[in-house]
């Protein structure tokens, strides 16, 4: 039987948290004794990363992240049961399509911004009404690598990412000093959203890695612990990249 850690006292509402990346998230900062609302699509799905995480520390508010009604609802869900925010993690993404961003729809364009960096504001300004305005606390956008360089076939996602990097600085320069806000810019991790990038391949991916492996939740999951912690207090407006060394190889042909 695992032993809980003691209640740290501080609150942190994570968005696309029953799978992945998220899950990853919410695992590390319940392991420290934070409680947690999380949130995703699949109302099923969030049941089950509830029980799996603790039903005494952790609720889930299922919903479309980029729905204003849905963030709302999050934010005030969490107020109820914890009576506070301190820590937003904007993990909630999407990437529909795989091609060349000549022939990209712009429709799906509008939806990945809409997931991706809209919804990501949207979250930002209810908790920041809600709590972190007079309380304070931190923000954690997860970005990735591909907002960073170009990303052939997966253009869209790349753009968006790259937007999000911005809304990180402009988000870190009006919030503070109340609020610290950063950025996590991942490489592949082995998620089923990112499935498509390393199935059936998975040693010839992990061969571009100096370290040698893709990455996994728990990887991010410690990344943002740390920047939801007072090792961090002196950080923001940073992109802290988790790429198992990939940008070592730049420029080497």
């Amino acid at each position: 039987m695992t032993t809980l850690p003691e209640l740290s006292g501080k609150v942190a509402l994570i968005t696309g948290a029953s799978r992945g990346i998220g899950y990853g998230v919410a695992e590390a900062l319940v392991a420290r004794g934070d409680r947690v609302c999380i949130t995703g699509r699949n109302e099923d799905a969030l049941k089950e990363a509830v029980e799996a995480l603790g039903a005494d520390r952790v609720i889930g508010v299922a919903g479309k992240a980029h729905d204003e009604a849905h963030q709302a609802v999050a934010v005030e869900r969490t107020m109820d049961a914890f009576g506070r925010v301190d820590y937003l993690v904007n993990n909630a993404g999407t990437n529909p399509v795989f091609g060349p961003i000549a022939e990209l729809d712009l429709n799906v364009a509008r939806k990945v911004f809409e997931t991706n960096v809209v919804s990501a504001l949207g979250f930002a300004q209810q908790t920041w009404k809600a709590w972190q305005s007079e309380n304070g606390g931190a923000i954690v956008n997860i970005a990735s690598v591909a907002g960073l360089a170009p990303s052939p076939f997966i253009g869209a996602y790349g753009i968006s990412k790259a937007a999000m990097i911005n809304l990180t600085v402009q988000l870190a320069h009006e919030f503070a000093p109340k609020v610290r806000v950063n950025a996590i810019a991942p490489a592949v991790v082995k998620t089923k959203f990112a499935a498509a990038l390393y199935e059936g391949r998975e040693a010839e991916a992990a061969a571009a890695y100096p370290l040698n492996r893709l990455g996994v939740p728990t990887d991010i999951g410690g990344a943002a612990a740390f920047l939801t912690s007072q090792q961090s207090d002196w950080v923001t407006g940073q992109t802290l990249v988790v790429d198992g060394g990939l940008f070592l190889n730049a420029g080497v042909a």
